[in-house]
């Protein structure tokens, strides 16, 4: 069978790291020290994956945008606080080095800052599976198509030959505004109903289910 892509671009947060609950924790301790009404937790799982200044702007409506940067250091605080215990869903690390064996090109498209990535990267050691990556720092939140563009153009791929692998309903939409394909995961963020409301070829529970239908569409 021919390879069906050429480049598969993945979510972070909630995708190939088991961080959501992490991140609702974080963003809600950080919204009692600022003296604002926590966020329930559905609430503040809505607004993983966008930029921090969009996700501020639904999760904390109450915060004046003046109060943004004072929000993001307590966010970031109590999100390094306890970062060591977030780790890879099962697979992840294999998963990407089959991949990469056969010839796929990997990439990143996260709405996490790039200070945040790197750190990731480098404590999960899969900086060199990455031809690529883009964060909120270089391009306007998802579901902005400016990520993926940015990604195909530096890589030289087509949108006919990309895949957007994601969690939320902000990846999904950057995918069909970028013109690619794109699968989501139910194991994170959102919700399957709510993935499903955007049309992806296929919607997984599992990260082995994910790698075993990417293995059919590149060998």
């Amino acid at each position: 069978m021919a390879k069906t892509f050429d480049l598969i671009v993945f979510d972070w947060d909630g995708t190939l790291m088991d961080s959501t609950a992490h991140i609702v924790n974080a963003i809600q301790h950080a919204s009692v020290e600022l003296g604002l009404p926590m966020p329930d937790t559905n609430a503040a799982r809505q607004v993983i994956g966008l930029s921090l200044g969009a996700a501020l702007k639904q999760a904390c409506p109450d915060l004046p945008e003046a109060r943004y940067q004072e929000m993001a250091a307590a966010y970031s605080k109590h999100f390094v606080a306890s970062d060591e215990s977030v780790v890879l869903f099962d697979g992840v690390d294999h998963g990407l080095r089959q991949l990469e064996q056969h010839g796929v090109t990997l990439a990143v498209a996260t709405g996490k800052s790039r200070r945040g990535l790197t750190r990731a990267l480098e404590a999960t050691g899969l900086g060199e599976r990455f031809a690529a990556t883009r964060t909120q720092d270089d391009c306007p939140s998802k579901p902005h198509p400016a990520m993926l563009l940015e990604l195909m153009a530096l890589l030289d791929v087509s949108p006919e030959r990309t895949l957007m692998v994601g969690d939320t309903t902000y990846d999904l939409q950057m995918a069909q505004l970028a013109g690619t394909h794109s699968v989501g995961v139910s194991y994170g963020a959102h919700e399957r109903v709510m993935l499903e409301s955007c049309a992806p070829l296929e919607i997984f529970e599992e990260f082995s289910t994910l790698q075993q239908w990417l293995l059919t569409q590149i060998s």
